[in-house]
């Protein structure tokens, strides 16, 4: 039996001493005894009696083991011109002196924080500050909206909002004091007060509720770790669902420290001292995982790059080959749209000669699927093993990957090879039977859950059962679409429901939805993704006018664009409407979406018997033809 196969049926069969094992990598306080037991809702938990504190776990203790001098950090900022090292020393000591300005506003243990950073180092500093006293963070993305931000201030109920008083893109400077104040004020909730961090390319003026950030470091005193409990929450991470109101996953401690130590070993191959580089933000679960604290490099005793730029204009296309030599990346983690963005402005790959990326093992994608042309062009333009991996918001961790670390193997195009280890992975048809190879059905994992991955969702947990345990009992339904091939190979093959991938963010087609639909002029709408080379999908509008609507379609384009824009962010990348008479429905009202879909990206496509009005697909298939959207001109009626 291989290497793989022996500790995934370890993994499997035995999970409590397989996990147990794992558990020892970690630095506990208290170590656990108790490692796997079900909740009430017969939700797996693991390492309930252990205590540790994550902050410890991943400086603390390796400034004790002798690691003080490493750098922990290299942050690199091609948008600002800058460049830091922290050492875990440095690190350790900011962190405990921000934790110490926290619990001088109040808070404590259990409080919640909202973070609002861009890729700085003090929006590390201001995680792992939380997580020293205990706190629950939860970090928005420094690109939305004020809306997008109310909503999660409104369900997290911060004590305080910790954010830096400007964004830098490529060619501007976003303000962020303006949208802080706007959610704050849309809000019902409103914290107790806010840390602003003054980057010199913008002073934010402060207001009553307003600390500065240098002022508070300047007068705190550094705070201890405060034990926490294995199944005690680390963080909220939110996500789109299908309904306007995103998800916010809830992570535990315990298991998800075991579970990310484990993955930088046995998937990614990096030991202490080693240099990982993951391209993301920190408010993705990306940055969560492989940037941040535990999370994972500094619990390894490695060092984490942070960049805050982009794969291209920051000057060019070789970027990313830039930092992988500069800094001796062995292990490198981006979205495939990077590349893609990439491979649009240097198709030869030519800049990378500029550079010996020598240093660097395997190259790492994940996000959302790897298309075969990426794939292969980065397998013909690299030397090294470039690895598809899939994993989710809600999972924390890879649920699929070449294990490069412990046994890698064969490659395969558009696949993500096979499970790692403690993710029971089947594919179940609409009934709940298990299907067999290459025949395609939901995925889905069996319980019990491994460590790291979500435990509930944020003071609902009724929610949290009906969204991922109820569709078939005994099972987490992943809400993707695949199958497994005859060598035990899954290929994820897409969402199963309404959420779309752009560029690597799980946005929300309903969430946009209510936005279009709450136009005046607006009276019915669809909002579907479509594929695109470059960000994987996109959303396009289909809306239906009020009677009487005399208006320009152009100009209620445009409106609709802004409102989306506003509302959700730029990050939606939603640029296109179309105005349409009527929608392809049901007879029970249904919208066809996914018949929508097959339409816009040029597939062959039917009449359903259940529709209540063939001739509103023909009507929409000519509306997207005429406007050039996607590949409709391909698609044909069969």
């Amino acid at each position: 039996m291989s290497t793989y196969a022996n500790e995934f049926r370890r993994s499997i069969e035995q999970p409590e001493s397989f996990w147990a094992e794992q558990a020892r990598r970690i630095p506990w306080f208290k170590a656990p005894t108790q490692i796997l037991h079900y909740d009430e809702a017969n939700h797996a938990r693991w390492f309930a009696d252990g205590e540790l504190n994550i902050c410890h776990a991943a400086l603390d203790h390796h400034v004790e083991q002798g690691r003080g001098d490493q750098p922990a950090i290299f942050w690199d900022s091609p948008v600002t011109d800058s460049k830091r090292t922290l050492t875990y020393r440095e690190m350790r000591d900011q962190v405990a002196t921000f934790a110490g300005a926290l619990r001088g506003l109040g808070v404590e243990k259990g409080d919640r924080v909202v973070i609002y950073m861009p890729m700085v180092p003090e929006a590390l500093v201001a995680m792992y500050a939380c997580a020293r006293l205990g706190a629950v963070h939860s970090v928005v993305f420094g690109g939305f909206a004020p809306h997008e931000l109310a909503v999660r201030i409104e369900d997290a109920t911060p004590k305080v909002v910790v954010a830096a008083s400007c964004g830098v893109e490529v060619n501007k400077v976003l303000p962020y004091k303006g949208i802080i104040d706007a959610a704050v004020e849309q809000s019902s909730h409103k914290p107790d007060a806010c840390v602003i961090f003054q980057r010199e390319q913008h002073t934010a003026e402060l207001g009553e509720r307003d600390h500065d950030w240098a002022a508070l470091m300047a007068s705190a005193e550094p705070a201890d770790c405060v034990p926490v409990k294995g199944t005690d929450p680390l963080y909220v991470l939110y996500t789109s669902g299908t309904t306007g109101k995103p998800k916010g996953v809830v992570r535990d401690t315990g298991g998800y420290a075991v579970a990310l130590a484990y993955s930088m070993e046995a998937i990614y191959d990096i030991a202490p001292g080693e240099v990982f580089f993951s391209a993301s933000d920190v408010g993705w679960v990306v940055g969560h995982s492989y940037i941040v604290i535990v999370y994972a490099p500094l619990l390894r005793g490695a060092t984490s790059v942070v960049y805050e730029g982009k794969p291209v204009k920051t000057p060019d296309a070789g970027a990313f080959w830039r930092l992988i030599s500069e800094y001796q990346v062995k292990s490198f983690f981006t979205a495939p749209t990077a590349f893609r963005a990439i491979k649009k402005e240097d198709p030869d790959g030519k800049l990378l000669a500029q550079y010996d990326i020598s240093c660097m093992k395997a190259l790492f994608l994940a996000g959302e699927r790897l298309d075969p042309p990426t794939f292969h062009w980065l397998d013909d333009l690299l030397e090294v093993p470039v690895i598809d991996h899939w994993w989710q918001t809600e999972t924390g961790w890879p649920i699929a990957a070449n294990l490069h670390g412990l046994e890698p193997m064969p490659t395969k195009a558009g696949s993500a090879t096979v499970p790692v280890p403690g993710f029971d992975v089947q594919i179940l048809d609409r009934e709940g039977e298990r299907m067999g190879p290459m025949e395609q059905g939901s995925v889905v994992i069996k319980q019990p859950m491994p460590p790291g991955c979500l435990v509930g969702v944020w003071g609902d947990p009724q929610r949290f059962h009906a969204a991922y345990m109820a569709a078939f009992p005994g099972y987490y339904l992943t809400g993707d679409g695949g199958y497994v091939d005859e060598d035990g190979y899954l290929f994820i093959m897409g969402r199963t429901d309404d959420v779309i991938n752009v560029a690597g963010h799980r946005l929300s087609t309903g969430e946009m939805e209510e936005v279009v639909g709450a136009h005046s002029a607006v009276a019915e709408c669809a909002v579907i993704g479509i594929h695109d080379a470059l960000k994987g999908q996109l959303p396009i509008g289909l809306v239906i006018p009020k009677d009487g609507f005399e208006g320009r379609e152009d100009d209620l384009e445009q409106e609709l664009i802004a409102l989306v824009r506003e509302k959700i962010g730029p990050i939606a990348c939603f640029k296109q409407v179309l105005v349409v008479d009527r929608l392809p429905k049901t007879r029970s009202g249904k919208i066809l979406r996914k018949l929508l879909r097959s339409i816009a990206d040029g597939k062959e496509f039917g009449i359903p018997s259940t529709i209540d009005d063939p001739a509103s697909l023909q009507d929409v298939h000519e509306a997207m033809k005429a406007r050039e959207v996607g590949a409709a001109h391909e698609a044909r009626q069969v």
